[in-house]
């Protein structure tokens, strides 16, 4: 499976981004898949997750109200809409996928290992 994250760029705080992860397999659109982060000099944290068959969703508590994840089906495609966004916001975002069709359990949603496949990453910078 081939994820194409994209989106990224350059706003101000208190702007709005989207990012995209389209798929090159249609298994991407039922099994669970979620964005990390990676700012510069930082390890790479949990942002967003939604399980198996778009049931449930997760944030990270930095971004929860802010940020919301979400799946179009019939494009293969998995999106995260961005409000409000910080300077801290500031990173490079990637798209990750699972490659069974088990549902996730809580533990694992916010852990790298859990998924199988990663985009390449998008970079959004965020100006104050």
């Amino acid at each position: 499976v081939q994820l194409q994250a994209s989106g990224g760029g350059l706003v101000q705080a208190g702007g709005s981004l989207r990012l995209s992860c389209a798929a090159s397999a249609r298994t991407f659109s039922s099994n669970a898949k979620g964005w990390f982060r990676q700012a510069p000099g930082k390890e790479r944290e949990f942002v967003a997750a939604i399980n198996t068959g778009g049931r449930g969703t997760y944030y990270a508590d930095s971004v929860k109200g802010r940020f919301t994840i979400s799946g179009d089906n019939a494009k293969n495609t998995m999106y995260l809409q961005m409000n409000s966004l910080k300077p801290e916001d500031t990173a490079i975002y990637y798209c990750a996928s699972r490659g069974s069709p088990n549902r996730m359990i809580l533990s694992d949603v916010g852990t790298a290992s859990t998924y199988d496949y990663w985009g390449q990453g998008t970079l959004v910078t965020v100006s104050s």
